[in-house]
């Protein structure tokens, strides 16, 4: 059963320890696993990745690289609306990351001093894309779209075989609506070492994305220097906050959405109303009787679930800024009126009409996000994610020669005589 408590402070301290709990640390067994699946490839290359996906996977592809045609075969294998609808959460995605988009610049000073900034997309990303019961052709979008608008040199996807030795055919097919460049049938750890380490056929990336079981997670973790990785993301989660004008409808559909997710999401509400959390409380286990994951919800819900009763929407507000959560809905009245106070949430929705899934499946707004309170310092996947900035200063002799003094005060200051020498050789040249 779902808990229902006053929240107090200790109340909502208590539900914040729970949550940040369910992120544990990976085990030594683990962790020793992957480094020596990692070695395997860095080593045996192709050999070593085909070998892991017999071991894993139960399957060993002749080819790793899957074919433009076979992502072409996918498409059409598919359900024709399905493709419809992926083309359009595809516009709207695009649409909202080319806003995101930053310039290069230089900037010339009437003195003759130039500085500026170069912004380029990285060189090759390599995106993952889980298989089985964790494949969402929706991830494939939102990590794909920001890379290309960012302009990313080449586009480089790694999704398991299933069980016939074929990806799940609406993930190749989100590949080809997204636009990736290749594609190599392979998962796990052997696949983020190989993306991260190169080998004869799969191209070594500067950058790997995309959500993953503990071994990828593991694998990102202990390669993350050799390459960049996006984040180690934990299970999901949502906050709502809500006043007398929701729907306990609304409400309990809402939480179960993410409860359905895995056995270790959270799913909270929290509203100054008693009478709506008792209201939703029943809802929830009416819905939940005729939905296909009831029993994952379930014990989500028993575990780190919970509807906390606060004396006012400030109090509710201050609960999510502590909590950071990965989704937060401001289910109210004015929705408007709490944007400005709401400083840590991955992704915020305003409103009775704007649900989570609205996000994750639609909208534009990318649904990689945050978890387990770190939306108090990161930020949502952005096509920052996939650039590279370099500065670049010139200054002619006469304007170095007004700087000198200042340099090289400030370097001797700091002991470092060879650089105040830099600057002293070119004055007295």
């Amino acid at each position: 059963m779902i808990k229902v408590v006053q929240g107090d402070r200790q109340t909502c301290q208590s539900f914040v320890e729970d949550l940040k709990s369910r992120v544990g640390q990976t085990s030594p067994e683990i962790e020793q696993s992957v480094r020596e699946i990692i070695e395997a490839v860095r080593t045996g290359g192709d050999r070593a990745v085909k070998e892991f996906s017999k071991k894993f996977d139960g399957w060993t592809p002749e080819s790793l690289e899957l074919s433009r045609g076979e992502l072409e075969a996918a498409v059409e294998e598919c359900d024709p609306q399905f493709i419809a609808s992926l083309r359009k959460a595809a516009e709207n995605i695009r649409a909202f990351h080319q806003r995101q988009k930053q310039q290069s610049r230089i900037d010339p000073l009437p003195n003759g001093v130039i500085t500026g900034q170069r912004v380029r997309g990285l060189h090759r990303v390599g995106v993952y894309v889980p298989g089985g019961t964790a494949g969402y052709p929706s991830s494939v979008l939102m990590n794909v779209i920001p890379a290309q608008v960012a302009q990313v040199g080449e586009i480089v996807m790694a999704t398991p075989p299933g069980r016939t030795g074929r990806p799940d055919p609406n993930i190749l097919a989100a590949a080809y609506v997204a636009g990736v460049d290749r594609v190599f049938l392979m998962g796990g750890a052997q696949a983020v070492a190989a993306l991260a380490l190169g080998t004869e056929s799969v191209p070594q990336v500067d950058k790997i994305v995309g959500p993953g079981n503990i071994f990828v997670a593991t694998a990102k973790k202990q390669l993350y220097g050799v390459v960049d990785i996006d984040m180690i993301a934990g299970p999901s989660e949502i906050l709502i906050v809500a006043d007398e004008s929701a729907s306990p409808k609304f409400l309990a559909a809402d939480l179960m959405s993410q409860a359905e997710h895995d056995r270790m999401a959270s799913a909270i509400l929290i509203t100054p109303s008693r009478e709506l959390a008792g209201q939703t409380v029943e809802e929830l286990y009416r819905q939940m009787e005729y939905l296909s994951r009831k029993d994952i919800i379930q014990e989500s819900l028993d575990r780190f679930g919970g509807v906390i009763v606060c004396e006012s929407m400030e109090e509710a507000v201050d609960f999510a800024n502590e909590l950071a959560p990965e989704h937060l809905e401001i289910c109210v009245d004015n929705p408007f009126s709490y944007i400005g106070r709401l400083d840590n949430a991955g992704s915020v929705f305003l409103g009775h009409y704007s649900p989570e899934p609205l996000g994750d499946y639609f909208a534009g707004p990318n649904h990689v996000l945050p978890t387990g309170g770190t939306a108090r310092f990161f930020s949502p996947l952005s096509v920052d994610d996939f650039i590279k900035k370099s500065s670049f200063i010139y200054y002619p002799k006469e304007e170095l020669q007004k700087a000198a003094p200042d340099i090289i005060r400030l370097a001797q200051t700091e002991e470092l005589t060879a650089h105040a020498n830099s600057i002293q050789v070119r004055v007295e040249d």
